[in-house]
């Protein structure tokens, strides 16, 4: 659903959100990653992640999550919970889940 609002997202992005750490949500990326629902790409340090479009069930699967989650407090509470996250730089974002060492000033 958050790619879905934002097409893409910076792996920290998406550790901020999810409030888990960063192998746990590598883990569930990975999933999404092996079936083809998303894709990525590295740009120095960072990790981006899209939905793929050309995933033969990607319709079917954006339907399900309008049908059945859109609504949900959950999702609502995501939504604006990621428009502070994506208007945060991404450094400082890191710096808050990791510390100093990994993106020094």
């Amino acid at each position: 659903a958050a790619l879905r609002e934002y097409n893409e997202m910076c792996a920290c992005h998406i550790v901020e959100l999810l409030k888990v750490t960063g192998a746990t949500t590598s883990k569930h990326l990975s999933v999404l990653l092996n079936i083809g629902l998303i894709e990525n790409y590295k740009e120095g340090r960072w990790v981006h992640y899209r939905l793929d479009y050309s995933h033969t069930d990607y319709h079917q699967v954006m339907e399900w999550l309008e049908e059945h989650l859109d609504q949900t407090d959950i999702i609502q509470a995501d939504k604006l919970a990621l428009k502070e996250i994506m208007t945060t730089d991404r450094v400082e974002i890191c710096r808050k889940q990791r510390g100093d060492k990994c993106c020094p000033k």
